[in-house]
């Protein structure tokens, strides 16, 4: 059983990633993480505050005409043993954004889960390994309990024919919805829109299922 947990911070916003862009959210931005993504703009260092089961549900469930709580980072699945203790005395829907690794920790709290946006990380975008084996095991976990996905990979204009394949076979025996959005640096997309179509039709020649969608939240200047 774990307690209490440290938070970066807690915010009330519009999401601006995926197919739920614009509804409004509450965000729980959890401080750790098992990856050092190279476009992560997320400060863990400072602004941290440690709060208790009884304290956290009280500003959850108090929060007024949200369409759901978005536990965020960072990685919450680092959070999973508070998440487990924590999640059973929210009374809202539980949206996951999660980098799609931890699987293991994922078992832990899916009943709790409503909806999972999922990370594929590509190692031409993110600068870490190849992590595939990791998301098809975590994909396997939500598909057996029957939770809403979808996929979300951030990406440039390195990513590999191989990466585009390998990601297209992973999600085509489940059809889940691909969001594919591009990489932005300072609120700027970092390739030209020549190479954004190009990389769009190599995927959606391959899988149906796929859309392109920037982070709407940075053009609209909300967190």
């Amino acid at each position: 059983m774990s307690n209490k947990v440290f938070v970066n911070e807690i915010f009330k916003s519009v999401q601006g990633e995926g197919p739920y862009i614009g509804v409004n959210q509450l965000f729980i931005r959890f401080s750790k993480c098992n990856l050092h993504c190279s476009y992560c703009d997320t400060d863990f260092s400072s602004n941290l505050k440690e709060y208790d089961i009884n304290t956290l549900a009280s500003i959850v469930n108090g929060c007024k005409n949200i369409h759901s709580v978005s536990l965020t980072g960072g990685e919450p699945l680092m959070e999973s043993d508070f998440l487990s203790d924590f999640l059973p005395h929210i009374n809202k829907p539980i949206y996951l954004e999660t980098n799609g690794t931890l699987y293991k920790n994922l078992e832990k709290i899916i009943n709790y889960i409503d909806i999972i946006s999922m990370d594929f990380k590509l190692k031409s975008a993110s600068d870490n390994g190849s992590l595939f084996e990791l998301h098809k095991k975590f994909i396997d976990i939500v598909i057996k309990n029957k939770k809403e996905i979808f996929v979300k990979t951030v990406f440039d204009s390195n990513i590999t024919d191989e990466e585009i394949s390998t990601v297209v076979n992973i999600l085509k025996p489940y059809n889940i919805l691909l969001v594919l959005q591009p990489k932005t640096e300072k609120n700027n997309i970092c390739f030209n829109s020549d190479s954004l179509m190009r990389i769009f039709d190599k995927f959606s020649d391959k899988y149906e299922n796929v859309r392109l969608i920037p982070q709407v939240h940075k053009f609209i200047n909300v967190r």
